[in-house]
């Protein structure tokens, strides 16, 4: 346990520099780290995938706190999207929990691979969206769209921001207001998802010691008291370093994660 709560706390300083300096979220970091080190030590085959996606959600429910703070200090966030969107997020993510843990655990891993090759293709070849010409869409829509980025945050792990601020872009909001909201709603995505995963996990069988629920404490605990001291400094550097240029690279990582997690 104590070798397991070290490295988390390494990964959490990993996870929160990149997602300070490229506004990722860190799920496409903790997932696959935590995937490799469950099987490292051994947790049941059936159990690795499920309690990664899980205790990579249950971490953004502390992250996301501060994001929030920051967003609606500046301003930034626009309360209205947030209250249309949340309802079906909520409602979402708590059936996206229920449908992983059915799937069998391949499936769920394959489904994650997909994702980070999506990331990673966006992350190399970004495209910009052209609000002058794109049509507007009736406020409605946004509780018809909350569930599905429920639903599919759940299912990978993630705070959905990478589904969240496409669309948001999509329905003409500035970059900084589509951000910030993004970072609200990542907080119901987290809390729904991980008091399902707690309550479907609570008692299954060979369940690692301090798992509570589908979550693993100790990796809960090292990636949370690391990743909020670095995701700062990782912010700094994108206002010094060569963004785009970085974000190519990264995007070559993510590819190689994602084929070694095939192998896995």
């Amino acid at each position: 346990m104590t070798e397991l709560f070290l490295l988390s706390m390494l990964l959490g300083l990993i996870a929160g520099l990149l997602a300070g300096l490229f506004g990722l979220g860190g799920g496409v970091v903790i997932v696959p780290a935590l995937v490799w080190m469950f099987s490292s030590y051994g947790f049941p085959t059936d159990l690795i995938m499920i309690m990664a996606v899980a205790t990579s959600l249950s971490t953004i429910v502390f992250t996301s706190v501060a994001s929030i703070l920051t967003h609606h200090k500046l301003g930034a966030i626009k309360w209205a999207n947030v209250i249309r969107l949340s309802p079906g997020i909520l409602l979402g993510a708590g059936l996206g929990a229920v449908v992983a843990d059915y799937i069998a655990a391949d499936v769920l891993k394959y489904f994650f691979v997909t994702y980070l090759f999506y990331v990673s293709l966006k992350m190399a070849w970004p495209q910009k969206i052209n609000n002058k010409t794109v049509r507007k869409i009736n406020n409605r829509v946004d509780y018809l769209v909350g569930p599905g980025i429920g639903f599919l945050s759940s299912l990978l792990g993630i705070g959905g921001g990478t589904l969240t601020v496409p669309y948001l872009l999509s329905r003409k909001l500035a970059m900084k207001n589509a951000v910030a909201v993004s970072s609200v709603c990542g907080f119901p995505i987290a809390v729904s998802s991980t008091v399902s995963y707690i309550v479907l996990g609570w008692k299954v069988d060979l369940l690692p010691e301090w798992g509570f629920g589908y979550i693993y404490l100790p990796a809960l605990a090292g990636i949370i008291i690391c990743s909020t001291l670095t995701a700062p400094i990782g912010a700094k550097l994108a206002n010094k370093l060569p963004a785009k240029q970085l974000k190519r690279y990264f995007s070559i990582v993510l590819f190689l994660i994602a084929f070694k997690m095939i192998l896995l």
